[in-house]
């Protein structure tokens, strides 16, 4: 725009308050994206961090060559890249995700829709198909972290149809909701209103 030209003086113009909402919503759309990226991004690395050296030690398998192993990979990962996330502790939670999720083909369409931060909230939970379940709903109710725990406790699973089918059958209505986003009947009457934000 060109200033404007008033009795002698410049005024500058006025910038519509439609351009400039127009204007923050590309920049908070944009800013999603990234950080939904980032959080894809991390998950992923996590689980190809935990997967490699779960192989490393199950090819020797020896105890205490692992423990060994974990050891000296964190303290080489954080004289690398910091502290902040390469402890032992954290590198044993990646080596338990991976082993807890070995196929990637649920793992990578799960991390483009939840953090990492969901996936360390389901990770106590023993039961496989039950962790499977409570991540394909939050996944696909795009639930916060603090809605899943919330269904975690109150539990969900257990209240619905769906846990007393056979195994077999649950997977496949899991598998038919992340594929083609079709919620079961024993699901459907405890789906939840859709809640903004994954982090």
């Amino acid at each position: 725009m060109n200033e404007i030209e008033q009795n002698n003086k410049i005024v500058a113009p006025v910038v519509s308050k439609s351009l400039v909402t127009d204007l923050r919503q590309i920049i908070e759309q944009a800013r999603g994206r990234v950080a939904a990226t980032v959080n894809s991004e991390l998950t992923m690395m996590y689980w190809h961090i935990g997967e490699r050296i779960n192989h490393e030690v199950l090819e020797n398998q020896r105890a205490e060559y692992g423990k060994q192993i974990v050891s000296q990979v964190a303290a080489q990962l954080q004289a690398e890249y910091g502290a902040k996330g390469f402890d032992e502790k954290s590198i044993r939670r990646m080596m338990q995700f991976a082993q807890m999720f070995p196929d990637i083909q649920i793992v990578a369409p799960l991390a483009r829709q939840l953090s990492w931060s969901h996936v360390q909230i389901v990770m106590p939970i023993k039961d496989e198909l039950k962790r499977e379940f409570y991540l394909t709903m939050a996944a696909t109710e795009r639930w916060s972290k603090r809605t899943l725990q919330a269904k975690i406790d109150g539990m969900l699973y257990e209240r619905t149809a769906i846990s007393s089918k056979p195994d077999a059958l649950i997977k496949q209505e899991l598998s038919q909701l992340r594929d083609d986003n079709v919620l079961s009947p024993d699901c459907h009457r405890f789906k939840t209103r859709q809640v903004q934000g994954t982090v």
